[in-house]
């Protein structure tokens, strides 16, 4: 599955669209990272906990969004863009979503 933040792709003529489509996962921080993340936010720096459930979060969010795509019969994600939420105090929700479509080359 080809996957691009571009609105088209060189090469390829868009053959036909599917729609939109959605990868979408929300997750909570344990309490050991929040509480190493408030002590490290007091000297400052990257919060490694933090960023690793975050990758991971997108990481589920793409595999979902491939699912989705394949679903339609894609074989190409076009203009996919992410979106993250903040959800209450410890849940963060994150959205992978762009245009399902079949590309072909020219």
């Amino acid at each position: 599955m080809l996957i691009t933040t571009m609105n088209d792709v060189p090469g390829h003529r868009v053959q036909q669209v599917h729609g939109e489509v959605f990868g979408l996962t929300v997750r909570s921080r344990n309490v050991g990272s929040q509480i190493g993340a408030a002590f490290k936010s007091l000297a400052g720096g990257e919060l490694k906990g933090m960023t690793k459930n975050l990758e991971a979060s997108r990481q589920e969010a793409i595999d979902r969004l491939i699912a989705n795509a394949q679903g339609h019969g894609a074989n190409a994600i076009i203009a996919m863009r992410f979106d993250t939420t903040e959800m209450g105090d410890t849940w963060t929700e994150v959205c992978a979503y762009g245009t399902a479509c079949t590309i072909v080359p020219v």
